[in-house]
């Protein structure tokens, strides 16, 4: 309202970000809000949250490997891996880690999430088609919608889906991109029946293996490994460092051409800085490790399948695991969130899933088995859920 003498009158002040207080209303009101809680370095809290699968993320030969790299290579790797950001921990890192998974060349970059951006972007493009499972990770839908193709969503796991797709647009460049195994329920996607289908129409394969690579396949080798896929020409995987490796940054695997193209064409690689030295050599210590131990996947398994036969023998829901990710139901979202915070309060992390982090909608308690814990740590995380499981 203007005053007689034409100024504005005085009222609230209004300022660019005021409708961030009403997005946070609304997330208060569902029960939606995401909270960060910085842990301790040390803490008694059993970890079933995190996904050090292997249990080397503190591993002395790990942690010294990181600290040494940091002392001779510096803090941080300076700049792009094209400027100054490789050094020759990377290129050793890449070497064996295509050797131990199986294909021809890798690449590594900062993080899982820009590993799939540089596959997806790279070999996407506005004339191309890309094959996606429902179930994805957010990772592989930002990078679909970063690379301007058209993006073709089929049901979970469902390779007749994905053949009926790819017929539909005959002689189109294609990509079909799928998790190995799926990060909330723990289901592994079937490998063998996607690539047949890529291959009756001429597509590629991209496989974001970072549940599979060191708990599956051979010693750890991954998902693709054990189908039998690793290294062929029309198969590209990606793989994180941070799961069972213990350390941080991602890598894309394949056929050297195409890592050769995604050095050239990845903007997540070409515009990123590189993977801190610490980081590559602490990969490289664990990927080393993982090598000499190659029963660490088979127990990261077997405590999988352990938590689950417990659980589900005392009456609760919960999906088979594939590899070692467990996932238990609740009964809703705020049953979920109390259940995780009164484990928490008995000394036991869970990871808590609820929408619309989760595609179908059911909220759950998210556990991740590793190969270092004990008999007696299962028995005590069994133990804790059931006795604080909501009713119903």
């Amino acid at each position: 309202m203007s005053q007689a003498d034409g100024t504005r009158a005085a009222g609230p002040r209004r300022t660019a970000f005021d409708w961030t207080d009403a997005e946070a209303r609304r997330r208060a009101d569902a029960g939606l809000v995401r909270v960060l809680r910085p842990r301790a370095a040390e803490s008694d809290l059993l970890d079933l949250a995190g996904n050090d699968y292997l249990g080397l993320t503190r591993r002395p030969e790990v942690t010294g490997a990181a600290a040494e790299a940091a002392r001779r290579w510096g803090a941080g790797s300076t700049g792009s891996r094209l400027v100054t950001g490789t050094t020759r921990l990377h290129t050793r890192l890449e070497r064996e880690l295509a050797d131990f998974c199986g294909f021809e060349a890798a690449l590594v970059l900062s993080s899982g999430y820009t590993a799939n951006l540089a596959a997806l972007t790279a070999l996407g493009g506005r004339d191309a088609l890309i094959v996606s499972d429902a179930s994805n990770h957010a990772s592989i839908v930002d990078g679909c919608r970063l690379a301007r193709a058209e993006t073709a969503v089929v049901p979970h796991a469902d390779p007749e889906a994905v053949r009926k797709t790819l017929d539909a647009h005959p002689g189109r460049r294609a990509l079909v991109v799928s998790d190995s195994v799926f990060s909330v329920d723990g289901d592994r996607a079937p490998l063998s029946a996607l690539a047949a289908a890529c291959r009756a129409h001429g597509a590629g394969l991209v496989v974001d293996d970072a549940h599979g690579l060191g708990v599956l396949g051979d010693g750890g080798r991954g998902a693709l490994h054990e189908a039998g896929l690793a290294g062929d020409e029309d198969v590209v995987a990606t793989v994180t460092l941070s799961k069972s490796l213990g350390s941080q940054g991602g890598a894309v695997l394949g056929p050297a051409r195409v890592i050769e193209h995604l050095v050239n064409a990845a903007r997540t690689f070409i515009f990123d800085t590189g993977l801190a030295p610490a980081a590559a050599g602490g990969a490289l210590a664990a990927l080393r490790v993982l090598a000499a131990e190659p029963g660490l996947a088979e127990r990261a398994r077997t405590v999988a399948t352990t938590l689950h036969r417990l659980l589900t023998g005392a009456g609760l829901t919960a999906a088979r695991p594939d590899a070692a990710v467990v996932s238990v139901r609740a009964p809703s979202p705020g049953a979920a969130l109390r259940w995780a915070a009164d484990c928490r309060e008995r000394g036991l992390s869970v990871g808590c899933f609820r929408p619309p982090s989760v595609p179908d909608g059911v909220s759950r308690l998210r556990l991740t088995a590793r190969a270092d814990l004990t008999d007696e740590r299962i028995a005590y995380a069994v133990e804790t859920i059931l006795r604080t499981a909501p009713a119903g």
